[in-house]
């Protein structure tokens, strides 16, 4: 090489790296005026360090491969300041999310200049002032959440512009004017709340939304009457298979069920940490059966030790060499690193062999509900009625997450007691993404796998094979009852009594007869708000409805749980169950069970906590 042409070489390295440093120098810049602007404690944020130039490494945070900042996820963080319009200089940034604080002030013009932005989520918050027109330039905005502040104005005709909107919710502002024709025709959208003009075109649509129809139809009861009555006899063929099995091995075990469906996913790992084996190894003592924290459909999880002292869970999947073992543990990989939320599991790391699969969390002491509700040790504490009541919201808010802010949306699949953890301050933490799929946002469900508990399988679920959020809705339901009766969602020693066998059966019977004293769990020996139960009661019976158009989204239920809206939703419950139950009885078929049968006490599994 030429004297010349060397000097060129290096001349071109030197002008990359200056331009590395200047990029990552002004993001690192741009997002420390952001955490002093939003008013951020000394505990908050801690590693967001002027001096560090690579801001990529900081929490929160997510970059692409060129350094650029593309997510900054900041929800329920409690803070208290305003948003700084510096941010719009992160030109590369396709996420905002700083849903659930006490941010102030205006939505800065700037945002505008946010030209990748596919999502900005400011939701929950303090905002005031006007909707920014300059938001209508984000020509790639597909989710605009808004709700549950306090701005005023109207609503930009700019917006009517954006061709990727897919999902705007404005409710419970003081937004007033008109209401763009063209917003009726996003796939979602919530004007509720407001005092807003809909138009001579669109009567009667300001106060409501396009999430399902609250006309609860007989044709709809009936629906999900069969759906509910196809489970039935599915659940029976699950049960007589399950005892034969057992009366002729003579063990009982645990039934699988898995149709497995097609990946094909290019996988991005972020800032997931990339372990060694030999590492994850010596963590669990060479994967010692005395480290088993639980099994489940895919395998066993192991309680680790790291070299810095880190307690870690580490998950060993054991169906890598199955059709579909791969893809199963990319699509997990997947879905919990793009899921950052408090009431989420965060995923740390991963490891990857030729012969295993393996995948690192954050150890949590307190094991999970289902533990805390029933599999207690001698001495241990028991969970008060305020904690439950903690874990209910938590999981609720976590849910919501997944299912409205994510993109693409993540269906859990398997929501239950036994996969809400709970960290060292009692909080829920849900976890197991093993079974939560990716649905493309233009889609309502998918039929490629049917995997849950039985007990709290949504019945559309077990027949058709689709799942969406509102199968999800129903395993929490069922959560909220094993929370308020500390049972499991079937249990076969209640036949002893003439009761029902599935919890939700038996919870309904009991609630009409106003019985609710022998609901409620006797552990909490009556130290229980009665209005509270109530609540929940009601919260989980409009979950479990048997039709799914009939359930609330998890936001409505979050709103619910808060003290919103929840009456109405439950009279309205109480007309519409009269005549279900009036259809049900009709066509009710009774399974006669032999006097003799073994009943597996433990919960018919098709997959379990991991």
């Amino acid at each position: 090489m030429t004297s010349s042409k060397m000097e060129l070489f290096f001349a071109v390295v030197l002008l990359s790296s200056f331009y590395y440093l200047v990029v990552s120098d002004h993001q690192g810049d741009v997002l420390v005026t952001m955490k002093d602007s939003l008013n951020a404690s000394g505990t908050q944020l801690t590693d967001w360090n002027p001096n560090q130039v690579n801001p990529c490494t900081w929490s929160k945070i997510i970059c692409d491969g060129d350094n650029n900042v593309v997510s900054i996820s900041l929800s329920n963080m409690g803070f208290t300041g305003t948003l700084s319009p510096k941010i719009g200089d992160l030109k590369a940034l396709t996420t905002l999310v700083l849903q659930g604080n006490n941010i102030t002030g205006k939505v800065p013009s700037e945002f505008g200049n946010l030209t990748s932005l596919t999502m900005l989520d400011l939701e929950n918050n303090l905002l005031s002032g006007e909707i920014p027109p300059s938001i209508g330039s984000l020509k790639k905005l597909q989710f605009l959440i808004l709700s549950q502040n306090n701005l005023t104005g109207i609503i930009p005709e700019s917006l009517s512009g954006l061709p990727n909107l897919i999902n705007l919710q404005l409710a419970s502002n003081n937004l007033t004017g008109l209401i763009p024709d063209p917003l009726f025709q996003v796939s979602k959208y919530n004007f509720t709340g407001n005092h807003l003009n809909c138009g001579a075109n669109f009567p009667h649509k300001c106060e409501s939304n396009n999430e399902g129809n609250s006309n609860k139809s007989k044709t709809g009861a009936i629906i999900g009457i069969i759906a509910g009555l196809l489970a039935i006899i599915f659940l029976a063929i699950l049960m007589l298979l399950f005892l034969w099995k057992g009366k002729h091995k003579g063990y009982k075990r645990e039934v699988f069920v898995d149709v497995v469906g097609e990946i094909d996913r290019r996988i991005e790992f972020g800032q997931l940490k990339r372990f060694a084996w030999r590492e994850l190894q010596l963590a669990t003592d060479n994967f010692n059966e005395k480290n088993v924290l639980g099994q489940g459909g895919f395998g066993k999880v192991y309680k680790g030790v790291l070299q810095d002292n880190t307690k870690v869970a580490v998950k060993r999947l054991t169906d890598y060499e199955s059709p579909g073992g791969d893809a199963a543990f990319h699509r997990e990989v997947e879905m919990i690193s793009v899921a950052v939320h408090r009431n989420l599991l965060r995923l740390i790391g991963f490891c990857t062999t030729p012969t295993e699969r393996l995948l690192v969390y954050p150890y949590m002491q307190n094991l999970s509900v289902a533990y805390r509700l029933r599999e207690l040790k001698p001495g241990e504490p028991f969970l008060d009625w305020p904690t439950r009541k903690r874990v209910a919201l938590g999981t609720a808010r976590g849910l919501e997450y997944l299912h409205e802010h994510c993109n693409p949306k993540i269906i859990h699949r398997d929501v239950k007691a036994a996969n809400v953890l709970l960290d060292e301050d009692f909080e829920a933490v849900v976890g197991d993404f093993g079974l939560a799929k990716l649905v493309d946002v233009r889609k309502t469900d998918v039929t490629t796998q049917v995997r849950g508990t039985m007990g709290h399988i949504a019945p559309e679920y077990l027949s058709t094979g689709k799942s969406s959020e509102r199968t999800d809705v129903f395993g929490y339901g069922i959560m909220l009852l094993e929370l308020v009766t500390g049972q499991r969602a079937i249990d076969f020693s209640r036949l002893e009594d003439e009761d029902d066998v599935l919890l939700l059966d038996h919870v309904k019977k009991l609630q009409r007869e106003k019985k609710l004293d022998l609901i409620v769990d006797h552990n909490l020996n009556g130290n229980y708000d009665v209005q509270d139960v109530e609540m929940m009661i009601q919260v989980a019976l409009l979950c479990t409805q048997g039709s799914s158009e009939d359930r609330p989204a998890m936001s409505e239920v979050v709103r619910m749980l808060e003290g919103e809206g929840l009456a109405e939703r439950w009279e309205e419950w109480q007309h519409v169950e009269i005549t279900r139950r009036q259809e049900y009885e009709r066509l009710q078929r009774r399974f006669d069970w032999a006097e003799d049968s073994i009943y597996n006490q433990d919960a018919i599994e098709l997959s379990g906590g991991r």
